[in-house]
């Protein structure tokens, strides 16, 4: 019989031994746990969309972050819902507001956790799109003043990070502009520099009620059939001053997270975005598939592209399974 000189099935035979040549690990410090706030006070709103997700006061949003900041889960981003809509997008930037509110609370009550703070306009438009209107296109230029005023009152009111997450050309140079001007140095800039115009962001449309109200958002999005515009996007970026690159989506854009991955020195981070998340939830309450083993499987499978940040709505979940 023949020889069987080389068995790979050796370094698979047991879970110790597994343990030891796995090549890609996961992390409950890999994550980012996403939040959303609402005006008002001790109030949370069910997200039916995404089960397991809640609209949270501030003061119950701060509650959650002692929760994630105990799991171990080293950083949130604040994504929010404002009293009230303008054609400008203007609470965006009011200190106010239950984002500016929940950043200072949390950064208060919770000294140690990274906060990052979301930078669009959609929520905020009376009109649904990521920036100012000219007739029913986005204007690019004039919406980088108001991002800058986004931006700083988010730093001021207590942010580690800013998100750029509107896709206006030219936003991380005019963000970083403003947060220097305002001596915000130390603020980092994680910039959405691959954004697709994505069938997965539904659920999260209804959670943030940031839907456009004509139109789409194929004007200033990617295309999704393309990988050589990601590259392009990321060098201008990385230029303009970005300090983290996202690919967003993660799961149906893996491809792109490892060619930025070989491209670039700079920590890549992945959005395991809400519809990616609605549709494993959807099917575990069918029974269809087992929530935990397939949970980690794919933000492992984000690791393994070469992300070393997972913004994710699993991450509560997936940061218990990890310590159990």
């Amino acid at each position: 019989m023949f020889e069987q000189k080389i068995r790979p099935r050796r370094l698979r035979i047991s879970e110790g031994v597994r343990a030891m040549v796995r090549e890609t690990s996961l992390s409950v410090k890999d994550f980012i746990y996403p939040l959303f706030v609402i005006p008002g006070e001790n109030r949370e709103e069910p997200i039916p969309s995404m089960p397991g997700c809640r609209r949270l006061t501030v003061d119950k949003a701060v509650e959650l972050a002692k929760k994630v900041y105990d799991l171990g889960i080293p950083s949130v981003e604040i994504f929010g819902l404002p009293e009230y809509k303008d054609a400008e997008g203007s609470s965006a930037w009011d200190m106010k507001s239950p984002v500016q509110r929940a950043i200072a609370a949390i950064r208060k009550a919770v000294p140690g956790l990274v906060i990052v703070g979301d930078v669009c306009l959609c929520q905020y438009t009376s009109h649904g799109h990521c920036g100012k209107l000219c007739g029913e296109m986005v204007d690019n230029d004039a919406t980088l003043p108001l991002l800058q005023k986004v931006a700083v009152s988010q730093a001021e009111a207590g942010a580690d990070i800013i998100a750029p997450s509107d896709m206006m050309d030219g936003r991380v140079a005019a963000i970083r502009a403003a947060l220097d001007d305002h001596s915000l140095q130390n603020v980092s800039i994680m910039s959405y520099a691959v954004k697709y115009a994505s069938g997965y962001y539904g659920p999260f449309r209804d959670a943030a009620d940031s839907a456009p109200q004509f139109g789409d958002r194929r004007g200033y999005q990617m295309d999704p059939a393309n990988a050589h515009e990601a590259m392009k996007e990321v060098a201008l970026d990385i230029a303009e001053g970005a300090d983290i690159i996202m690919v967003k989506p993660a799961l149906a854009y893996l491809d792109i997270v490892r060619r930025v991955r070989d491209r670039i020195d700079l920590p890549v981070a992945v959005y395991n975005v809400s519809g990616e998340y609605a549709m494993v939830k959807a099917a575990a309450a069918n029974g269809w598939i087992d929530e935990k083993r397939i949970v980690l499987e794919t933000l492992t499978s984000m690791k393994r592209a070469g992300a070393d940040i997972i913004i994710t709505y699993h991450a509560i979940d997936a940061a218990a399974w990890l310590k159990g």
